[in-house]
């Protein structure tokens, strides 16, 4: 994992973790851009602030200045439901509140980070492995979207998609089958890479915004004024990091796993949640949403074999240097979404079965572990194979039980603690004063 290789080896992995997590901050950010009826000129700033503290992100997760970072091959990204959650304050209180929404969750980060780690100890590998499961099933989804689009969406699991989709997957393995080496460990990329090919020959590519547009993109410090600070705005934002920071506990145990590191979750996994604080803190400056660290890269690893974190540093420079130049950023965007879409869900079915790994060390042969397993599982996947389900609730409850991997972390914690330590007491209570009773 400390490997240093040859510059070059190092700068083709990293790139080849831009190319399979480009396609996040490209999304987030034109998503944000619609919803909120943002300038063309304003969302290429905001893009470029996206990949510029991407890559600040990724340096310090993977080589960890002192207390931040846990020094593993991560990734950090926009997206997902901190950019949900930050759209909707804006919407509600516009975008200097939920800007400030941001940096009062960075900071509330720090606040909670010294109780959340005594809570480490109730997070033994049934519970990681559980919640590493819903994680890859959810992201599975997340790729599968990609491909097909959103059902009910014009377009929706239209053909060509769908075999751009699995073509790019059968690239992919093509590649690991036939080479060996760097090639093999390339596989991703130049499945990647082919896949884009195939859709410029069948005409699915579009161009037209590659083109043009000024060469150098510099992100601009709060971009929509000074931030307000509004704790109850804030609140929906600050009941997801607890969430996040649940998420963040079983990436760091499981990319450790993945790269053949013992660490100290109870130290290490602190240093990860302050990478992502102090990303997001920063990112808030620049008008960004919560930055998290990603589980693409850690499928990466376990496909392509390269555990090094110098890797994951090289592609935070290369994110930096895309943010700074605007017509690399365009160029990347032009890849289809549903190549992208084929690509992540090969990488992240691997972290799936990662998590199914570990599960097998948990002494699931034990009808308690069984029973805990499943019972998590239920109820942290129900949300994400059956979208809406908590629709009726308040938002701020909904905000919680829709994160299937809090659902199912909390669940399995839960249980956890009362067949594995509860009830092991309540149970030698009772043996003694039946015992003390019959004397």
């Amino acid at each position: 994992m400390d490997e240093s290789r040859p510059l070059l080896r190092i700068v083709l992995f990293g790139i080849q973790h831009v190319l399979v997590m480009a396609a996040t901050p490209i999304s987030a950010m034109f998503l944000m851009s619609a919803t909120l009826g943002l300038g063309a000129e304003l969302t290429v700033e905001l893009l470029s602030a996206a990949f510029v503290l991407s890559g600040v992100g990724s340096l310090i997760q993977s080589l960890g200045p002192w207390k931040f970072g846990p020094r593993l091959p991560f990734v950090m990204l926009p997206g997902g439901a901190p950019l949900i959650l930050f759209l909707s304050i804006a919407e509600q209180h516009g975008l200097r509140t939920a800007t400030g929404a941001v940096i009062l969750t960075a900071a509330f980060y720090f606040v909670v980070l010294p109780v959340f780690s005594r809570l480490l100890r109730f997070f033994p590998a049934l519970v990681i492995g559980t919640m590493i499961v819903i994680v890859g099933v959810n992201l599975v989804k997340v790729g599968a979207v990609l491909v097909t689009g959103q059902p009910g969406t014009p377009g929706f699991a239209d053909p060509r998609d769908l075999g751009l989709g699995m073509a790019t997957i059968g690239f992919t393995v093509a590649c690991y089958l036939l080479f060996t080496g760097i090639l093999r460990q390339l596989a991703v990329m130049m499945g990647l890479l082919a896949g884009t090919a195939l859709a410029g020959v069948l005409g699915a590519i579009d161009a037209s915004g590659a083109g043009g547009g000024e060469v150098l993109s510099l992100p601009e410090p709060m971009p929509f004024g000074s931030p307000v600070f509004n704790l109850v705005a804030a609140l929906p934002l600050m009941l997801y990091s607890l969430a996040s920071m649940a998420e963040a506990t079983g990436q760091t145990v499981i990319n450790a796993e993945a790269v053949g590191k013992d660490i100290d979750a109870r130290t290490d996994v602190p240093r990860t949640v302050r990478g992502d604080a102090l990303t997001s803190l920063l990112g808030g400056c620049f008008g960004l949403p919560l930055m998290v660290t990603s589980g693409e890269n850690i499928g990466i690893v376990r496909v392509t074999g390269v555990r090094s974190r110098f890797v994951t540093a090289a592609a935070g420079v290369v994110l930096i240097v895309i943010g700074f130049l605007a017509p690399v950023s365009r160029a990347i965007s032009v890849i289809p979404s549903a190549v992208v879409g084929g690509t992540a869900m090969v990488v992240f079915a691997v972290i799936t079965v990662l998590g199914i790994q570990m599960l097998g060390r948990s002494d699931l042969d034990r009808h308690t572990s069984t029973f805990i397993c499943a019972v998590a599982l239920a109820l942290g996947l129900l949300p994400i194979l059956v979208p809406g389900v908590y629709g009726h609730f308040p938002p701020n409850v909904r905000i919680l039980l829709e994160s299937g991997v809090a659902v199912g972390a909390f669940v399995a914690a839960v249980l956890n603690i009362l067949f594995h330590h509860v009830r092991p007491g309540v149970a030698a209570r009772l043996t003694t004063a039946c015992t003390e009773s019959d004397r």
